[in-house]
């Protein structure tokens, strides 16, 4: 094997993102811009294809109009933005200040050579091959990651080659949200991340986190497409007007009459499930209509009223009538209309709802803001307030919440995702910033290693890449090979390329084990064997396609035997369901889904030691010291079983010292009961045992115990010192332990 190969491999692991666009110099880019927002078009159009995550009021309508600008300058084709109903006519007069003409669309036929919007509920009118770019305002939409409008979007416009997407609500609690924006700028699909950065949390069925060991360098990607800023300063200017001023919350509390709708109980006790919460609304809508009117009433501020349902709307028109009310059954039109009299001050109180107006649209015009009554949504509440708690806003903002006593429960969930939002939003800022200013290229894990080599009287440790310092053993020099190789990228194990772990799928895998595979081949005597500890891997539905089973055993199986070797036997390793349940939370185990629908249901994943044998014209070394004494007949029978049932699962090595902060839980170690198993079937005294990924020495310890010669390799330095130890100790444990000879170059 060529080193160079193998390194040239290594290389073509780093994750980034490669620029599609075009250098603009930055006296080309308006002056109108503030300085941040000139630097933001400026790197949007490098990369061609581009996430601005920015706070609402940081000018996303100027960026997105810049960019814009300049992409038809370039291609001479049109360009579409797509945003949220009503705000056509406000990005229009915000393209005036730019000198830039921006034409309000309804289908294909209004599309002018030049700037075109339109909103995201008239897709449906358009051909997306017409345009050279596409930007989603407010692209949160693309949240919902099986949702209809994402699927339409992510479909249509798949092959335009200039995207932009600017949202001031990334989900940073819920990942898959920006992993849908890189799936629609082309970066990377949504499953393909996923499986790089991601694992199943097995104490949160059906959800994903990210491994521990990738945290950092998911952020360096997602720096290399995205720029996330809430103020200036978050990317090194002076904030400047972009200070915002307070806001202050009122809570407006009214008292519930229990005994209304009791059901001939004396009291009602409502518990807010998806049907008590809007009945309960609808009995305190009365009641929170006559609380805003005091309010309205009372002032002669402009004001805007925010409701969730029709029959508050209509309690609240009947209280205030001098209000103009707009409803999603009206008229794009009517909307957009009553959006240019509200700023412009014709009309004093607005009410409608979060969903019509409650994204993109300014209203600094008004400080004075009344929710009358929540839902859940946090994200609702957070985009409503921000119409006027948002930069260039010059007062103070009054935000009236108005609840019945009984729907305080609401308020406590909003509050405690605010604080979960921004702790998250805030994480993610961090994280970003850190590479902000050198991502024209992500940079994935570490190249580097240190090489270092123990040794005791019948073992050899070397911390290093088993690629690369396997090449210092001698062929035919190994009597047995056994390990637990990486699960493809089920697990994390270090921040380093060379860890077999950090692969983005089974295929980059596999590429990466077929530079070991020939070198285990060549340092095994012939007629030998080697037991490769695997099991079935599980898809799943949300990053696979599908929920189900791959098959990683057949995998290694066909690696292994193209590489040379006879697949000779395998053993099914019995595992309790019971606890593979509990640990992983499988629906498909679940006995409730048993009685739901038993078609999804599925028997518990068994671990295999699948053995391979290095076949020759003779055998170099027979293992050939078994007698009737020293490995009876029961014995054999018991070992001959093609499922092992009494393998004790928790027997295995204590690895809590050699655990770091950033570790995943390995969760199918190899038990100490089959490597000793395997030992005393494959070895003889005297033996040489080889593992090439030898964690914290399990292989090695049961080995040097058993009097056999053990070598291994491990990357990570933290296992490394762990396995010295075990080895150590096995060697004190065994008295008849050999020099160590005649297996090194």
């Amino acid at each position: 094997m060529q080193i160079k190969r193998y390194n040239d491999f290594l290389s073509t692991k780093e994750m980034h993102h490669e620029n599609h666009g075009t250098d603009v110099p930055a006296d080309d880019i308006s002056p109108v811009l503030f300085d941040f927002q000139r630097d933001i078009v400026k790197w949007a159009l490098s990369k061609g294809r581009a996430a601005v995550f920015a706070d609402c009021g940081m000018g996303k309508t100027l960026i997105q109009l810049e960019w814009a600008r300049h992409i038809f300058s370039l291609e001479g084709k049109p360009v579409l933005i797509v945003a949220p109903l009503a705000v056509s006519r406000q990005t229009k007069r915000e393209g005036e200040k730019l000198g830039i003409e921006v034409t309000i669309c309804r289908s294909q036929a209004d599309v002018i050579d030049g700037i075109n919007i339109t909103n995201y509920e008239m897709l449906d009118h358009f051909e997306a091959e017409v345009f050279s770019a596409v930007v989603l305002d407010e692209s949160s939409i693309l949240k919902n990651y099986t949702g209809k409008r994402k699927r339409q979007i992510m479909a249509m416009f798949r092959d335009t080659p200039y995207k932009l997407a600017c949202t001031a609500t990334p989900s940073p609690n819920d990942h898959m949200e920006i992993l849908n924006h890189a799936e629609f700028l082309n970066v990377m699909k949504s499953h393909e991340a996923l499986s790089i950065w991601f694992i199943n949390d097995t104490m949160n069925s059906g959800k994903y986190r990210l491994k521990n060991h990738a945290v950092a360098d998911f952020w360096r990607w997602v720096s290399s497409w995205a720029v996330s800023i809430s103020k200036p300063s978050d990317l090194g200017y002076e904030d400047g007007r972009f200070i915002l001023p307070e806001l202050r919350t009122h809570e407006h509390i009214v008292d519930v009459d229990l005994t209304e709708s009791a059901g001939g109980q004396l009291f009602r006790t409502p518990a807010l499930s998806a049907t008590d919460y809007h009945q309960e609304k609808r009995l305190t809508a009365t009641d929170r209509a006559l609380a805003a009117a005091d309010i309205v009433n009372g002032s002669d501020e402009i004001l805007c009223i925010w409701c969730e349902t029709n029959y508050e709307a209509d309690a609240l028109m009947k209280y205030i009538p001098d209000a103009v009310e707009v409803r999603g059954d009206h008229s794009q039109e009517r909307k957009e209309q009553a959006a240019v009299d509200f700023i412009s001050g014709n009309i004093r109180v607005l009410i409608s709802k979060p969903s019509i107006f409650g994204f993109g649209l300014n209203f600094q015009v008004c400080h004075n803001v009344i929710f009358c009554g929540l839902s859940y949504s946090y994200e609702s509440y957070y985009q409503a307030t921000r119409r006027f708690w948002r930069f260039g806003q010059e007062r103070p903002v009054d935000v009236h919440v108005i609840l019945g006593s009984t729907e305080m429960e609401i308020l406590s969930v909003i509050r405690q995702k605010e604080e979960h939002y921004h702790e998250l939003k805030s994480n993610m800022q961090s994280a970003i910033r850190q590479f902000q200013h050198i991502n024209n290229r992500g940079v994935k894990y570490r190249m580097d290693y240190e090489k270092r080599m123990e040794q005791g009287g019948s073992w050899t440790m070397i911390l290093g890449d088993a690629v690369e310092e396997i090449k210092d053993i001698d062929s035919e020099s190994i009597g047995f090979e056994i390990f637990s190789p990486p699960f493809s990228n089920l697990y994390i194990y270090s921040d380093s390329y060379r860890d077999m772990g950090n692969n983005r799928n089974d295929d980059e895998f596999f590429l990466h084990f077929g530079y070991l595979i020939p070198e285990l081949y060549r340092i095994l005597k012939t007629g030998r064997l080697c037991a490769v500890h695997c099991k079935q891997l599980v898809n799943y539905k949300n990053r696979d396609g599908a929920s189900g089973l791959r098959d990683f055993r057949g995998d290694i199986i066909r690696h292994f035997t193209a590489h040379g070797f006879v697949y000779h036997s395998e053993v099914c390793i019995w595992k309790d369901p019971v606890i593979e349940m509990q640990r992983t939370k499988s629906h498909g185990l679940l006995y409730k889904q048993l009685r739901k629908d038993s078609s999804y249901s599925r028997q518990g994943l068994p671990d295999y030691l699948v053995v391979f044998r290095k076949w020759g014209d003779e055998d170099a070394d027979p293992v050939d010291y078994k007698t009737h004494e020293n490995f009876p007949l029961e014995i054999w029978q018991r070992y001959a079983s093609p499922v092992w049932f009494d393998i004790q699962q928790t027997n295995v090595l204590n690895c809590k010292l050699a655990r770091e902060g950033g570790d995943e839980k390995h969760i199918c170690p190899l038990q100490l009961d089959v490597i000793d198993r395997a030992i005393e079937l494959w070895t003889k005294p005297g033996d040489a045992v080889f593992s090439p990924f030898a964690g914290i020495g399990s292989e090695g310890y049961c080995a040097v115990k058993a009097g056999r010669r053990f070598v291994g390799i491990e990357l990570k330095e933290g296992y490394f010192n762990e396995a010295v130890r075990n080895l150590r100790e096995a060697e004190e444990l065994n008295s008849t332990a050999d020099l160590f000879s005649g297996v090194m170059a």
